[in-house]
């Protein structure tokens, strides 16, 4: 009897405490192990910070090109890697990537509609379709109209017939420097110019408004030069 009383008796608030303890000195290493893993991995950039890439390396159609950040115009399409398409704008005549939009309010809205001074840039991935050449030698002369046109500053323009799929379009032309370009014609809107031209496995897709074609030989090697500028490494 001697023995077994002199063995201490812990009560059952005293069993419970020992077994909670270790739970709990668990549970707060594991949120500890979590909270150091999330810091470790949490991104540490910023939309825009001060060691920010100027221009993100993009590939399309397995064609690479580096483009400056601030002129994608769709914040979706920041980013590097492989794209389908991306859509850009510069300002002309610099080429320059345009600024922080304005903030446009009632009074200026109509001021910013009359002009545009920039060239605006789709690239898309062509998965083989018909090239841009391939179009203009085989395509569009089934629809222009047959009347002969004549050079004007070395630009020719051609009409397309109204019953067809380019019917409110003209066609311009030029060999040196190099420039087709289709046309609407000015009506509620200005007219504006689309020209495209491939580049590995991407087509570049330019729009710039009509009034630029009295200027057309600054317009055709601006877009040359654009397109020479967004060309990656070609090794």
């Amino acid at each position: 009897m001697t023995l077994f009383s002199a063995a201490p008796l812990r009560s059952p608030r005293t069993r419970t405490r020992a077994h909670v303890v270790p739970i709990v000195l668990g549970g707060v290493a594991a949120v500890a192990a979590v909270a150091l893993v999330a810091y470790l991995l949490w991104p540490t950039w910023g939309s825009r910070g001060a060691n920010a890439p100027d221009k993100l390396p993009v590939s399309v159609g397995g064609t690479l090109f580096n483009l400056p950040v601030t002129a994608i115009r769709m914040k979706i399409q920041r980013h590097s890697g492989p794209q389908e398409r991306i859509d850009l704008d510069f300002l002309y005549p610099s080429l320059e990537p345009p600024g922080a939009p304005k903030h446009v309010t009632s009074d200026t809205a109509e001021a910013a509609l009359q002009s545009i001074d920039r060239i605006f840039l789709s690239i898309a991935a062509h998965h083989d379709a018909l090239s841009p050449e391939q179009r203009t030698a085989t395509i569009y002369p089934r629809y222009l109209d047959p009347a002969a046109a004549s050079p004007a500053d070395g630009l020719t323009m051609r009409m397309f017939r109204t019953d067809t799929p380019y019917g409110s379009e003209d066609l311009y032309s030029a060999a040196s420097p190099a420039l087709t370009a289709r046309c609407t014609r000015d009506a509620a809107t200005p007219g504006m110019c689309l020209s495209e031209r491939r580049v590995g496995g991407a087509d570049l897709t330019f729009r710039f408004p009509r009034s630029w074609l009295s200027q057309w030989r600054e317009v055709a090697e601006a877009m040359e030069r654009l397109t020479a500028q967004l060309r990656g490494p070609r090794g």
